[in-house]
């Protein structure tokens, strides 16, 4: 059971450091509104970081269906754990969105423009070209899961530095490729908050636009996952 709880924890947390890291940057009434794409980005990186410290012992902090799937894929995680992480991932995101809206309703009621509200729950396009944008998350699932998987060749590493490597992996494909698709990465971390806000009475709300985030934000992180865990099992390291 434990395994499970550290899942939801880890990526509520995640979710309530993330989301509201763009709510403080990009609602208007935040007293840190305009702060910019570099203090997301690298929030987004602790974000990660932080519950994987609490919560890696526990879980193995993955915190993404796609880098769940991966893992079970090649053989380092078992299936019959694979659905129960995957829910718990989905509903602590959920609820992580959950908690960023109650702490700025007041701000989400200020702000007039839906796409801007939207933008702190979920990613989106800059240009939105489907294949393209579905590339972009390939591309960036495939360098997180085989960044991952890389430090684990890493010999007499020391305790902890693992997680803080994976904050460093985290902002270099968000500086690099966020611009493209806000570099979701993680299906339970663009699908969680998604819901949040296709439920959440949201003033000014626009579309939750789930017709984009199937392909792109859901196959598209699984796609560069399967990738890279099999790249990665059959290079003779």
């Amino acid at each position: 059971m434990l395994p499970y709880i550290a899942e939801f924890l880890g990526t509520m947390m995640l979710i309530l450091l993330g989301d509201g890291v763009c709510a403080n940057v990009n609602l208007k009434k935040s007293g840190m509104a305009g702060g910019g794409t570099v203090q997301i980005t690298f929030a987004w990186g602790f974000a990660v970081m932080v519950p994987a410290f609490i919560f890696g012992a526990a879980s193995g902090a993955h915190f993404n269906p796609a880098l769940t799937l991966g893992l079970a894929l090649d053989g380092s995680f078992a299936w019959n754990m694979v659905p129960g992480y995957i829910a718990c991932q989905v509903a602590g995101a959920f609820v992580g969105a959950c908690l960023v809206y109650a702490m700025f309703k007041d701000h989400f009621d200020a702000e007039e423009d839906g796409a801007v509200s939207r933008g702190v729950f979920c990613t989106a396009p800059s240009i939105r070209n489907i294949p393209r944008n579905m590339l972009s998350e390939i591309v960036g699932t495939f360098v997180l899961v085989f960044a991952i998987k890389g430090v684990g060749n890493v010999a007499n590493i020391p305790g902890g530095v693992s997680n803080i490597l994976v904050w460093g992996i985290i902002v270099s494909v968000g500086m690099s490729l966020g611009g493209l698709t806000g570099y979701a990465i993680n299906p339970a971390r663009d699908w969680g908050p998604r819901l949040a806000h296709a439920v959440l009475p949201i003033k000014n709300k626009i579309t939750s636009d789930f017709g984009y985030a199937f392909p792109v934000t859901l196959c598209g992180p699984i796609i560069g996952s399967v990738i890279a865990v099999m790249l990665f099992k059959y290079i003779p390291w």
